[in-house]
């Protein structure tokens, strides 16, 4: 049970009875937890003013996009392609337009290789698109880009045909690259570069030859070809339209039909 308490205490320690032999300190004299209560309140109002602020500011009519600005070396998208895309995929303000679904949007063009999307305040929306660098045609079908990459797209541009097994673009656009590189002295040109399953290399150019490299060594071999080409192969009296590059000592050479003509260069 609780003792007496004299007034002097009760004036000194406030409390609140209750039922009889309980007594409750009193909340209202804690000043510390008050003030911290009402930051909190005031924090929190301050909160849900920001939120509905932004909610109307997002949510309103307001702040539309007004301009679309595409940068970019544009060779193939074409200003309707940009229309349909902005017309299709543009829904929201400067705010809420979701910018990845645009930008999958622009993935889908054909010659789109890669899209970045920035906001310009207040009403502009800028659009960075890259193009893919066409290098050839791949024989299985679709286009090889600069950086060995497939893609789908047309195009009536005469080009060389690459192929390979599954998966090995790349490499073969590589190879083309060093083919091509390798046989500018003589203003000759591959127009197709085929790798077997086995890895075995050929090669035709633009003047009817086929060029047989094999598997190994075929930068020694077509740097060997490229030495002598012009004091043996460019003699002959007929056109030669096939060579075997693949013998350790020399190569050898298939011959056209007899009325055929060497095809020169200029």
């Amino acid at each position: 049970m609780w003792g007496r308490a004299d007034k002097g205490d009760l004036a000194r320690r406030p409390m609140a009875a209750t039922t009889p032999g309980t007594l409750v300190l009193s909340l209202w004299d804690k000043a510390q937890l008050m003030l911290w209560c009402a930051n909190l309140l005031y924090a929190l109002a301050a909160i849900l003013l920001i939120y509905a602020v932004l909610f109307l500011m997002i949510h309103l009519p307001l702040f539309p996009l007004k301009h679309v600005e595409v940068k970019g070396d544009l060779q193939h998208v074409t200003y309707q392609q940009v229309s349909y895309i902005v017309t299709r995929e543009f829904k929201g303000n400067f705010f809420t337009l979701d910018l990845a679904q645009v930008g999958r949007g622009f993935q889908k063009l054909p010659w789109v290789r890669n899209v970045s999307l920035r906001r310009q305040w207040p009403d502009t929306l800028e659009v960075t698109l890259e193009e893919h660098g066409v290098l050839a045609r791949w024989s299985a079908g679709g286009l090889v880009n600069t950086r060995g990459e497939l893609f789908e797209a047309a195009t009536s541009s005469e080009l060389p045909v690459l192929s390979g097994p599954e998966g090995s673009a790349r490499e073969v656009a590589e190879q083309y690259d060093q083919f091509k590189t390798a046989l500018a002295p003589l203003k000759l040109k591959p127009t197709s570069v085929t790798m077997s399953e086995r890895r075995a290399w050929q090669v035709k150019l633009d003047n009817g030859l086929t060029l047989e490299l094999g598997r190994d060594q075929t930068g020694a071999r077509l740097s060997k070809f490229v030495r002598v080409y012009d004091a043996t192969i460019a003699r002959m009296p007929r056109f030669v339209t096939y060579v075997d590059l693949r013998y350790p000592n020399g190569f050898a050479v298939r011959f056209g039909a007899a009325e055929t003509k060497p095809r020169v260069n200029s």
